[in-house]
């Protein structure tokens, strides 16, 4: 199956590390003009040198106004994903005030943020908007409290705004991956023994590789996926099968 994005203009945020970091290569290498979006200055540096045709914003998006400010000047967009987000995992009893403010912030409340911009600025056929959720978002894990209930948010967003856009055929979906090995999901889940109840439930019996979750969203991006809109893709190698 063909998939084309050519001249697509697609921002992802999360850019600087990990499944936003690979995306933006991704479809770069595609043909799309990729607007990359991520806090730390010098992963965006590394993205540039490496795709010089790729535009670059560094901003916290947990700050909401600072994030309008700094997107304010896209005018059109063919595509977001919303795949910037942050995993606190800690015991329920020990998640603080904190813990809780950011990981919302930045895991639900700029999604919201970041599509209510950039709906405004697709055009009259209509875009696509994916937001990287989870798995937790589905299913309950050990320290994941505030991390599960933000993603849930994502999902709930998600759904929400397939409802609204959809006149506009503007698509929203999310893809839920379980543990993918990035740099986060190795620091997580590099325990033997916290891995292996989780190994154990996955009938694939290991974790995502990111050029998987790659895949998924570049077809929800495309127009092989043109009738598809609300849903919370699995990506979990038949977790939710058990």
């Amino acid at each position: 199956m063909e998939i084309s994005l050519k001249n697509k203009i697609i921002l992802v945020t999360g850019a600087g590390q990990g499944i936003g970091n690979e995306l933006c290569r991704r479809l770069s290498t595609a043909g799309c003009h990729v607007i990359g979006v991520s806090r730390s200055v010098a992963p965006l540096q590394d993205l540039k040198r490496d795709c010089p045709e790729i535009e670059t914003i560094s901003v916290d998006l947990s700050d909401w106004k600072a994030t309008r400010r700094s997107l304010n000047h896209i005018k059109k967009v063919d595509g977001v994903v919303n795949n910037a987000g942050i995993a606190v995992v800690k015991p329920f009893e020990e998640l603080t005030e904190e813990d809780f403010d950011r990981t919302f912030a930045i895991n639900s409340k700029a999604v919201f943020n970041v599509s209510q911009m950039m709906a405004s600025r697709m055009p009259s056929m209509g875009g696509s908007i994916v937001n990287v959720s989870s798995l937790a978002s589905m299913r309950s894990f050990q320290g994941h409290s505030v991390y599960s209930a933000s993603k849930a948010a994502v999902d709930s967003i998600t759904r929400s705004l397939a409802l609204e856009l959809g006149p506009r055929n503007i698509r929203v979906n999310s893809v839920n991956p379980t543990v993918i090995l990035t740099r986060m999901g190795r620091e997580n889940w590099s325990d033997p023994a916290k891995a292996k109840p989780l190994l154990d439930n996955i009938p694939l019996h290991r974790f995502g590789e990111v050029s998987e979750v790659v895949d998924a969203i570049v077809y929800l991006l495309s127009d092989k996926s043109s009738f598809m809109t609300g849903h919370s893709l699995p990506l979990e190698g038949g977790y939710c099968a058990c």
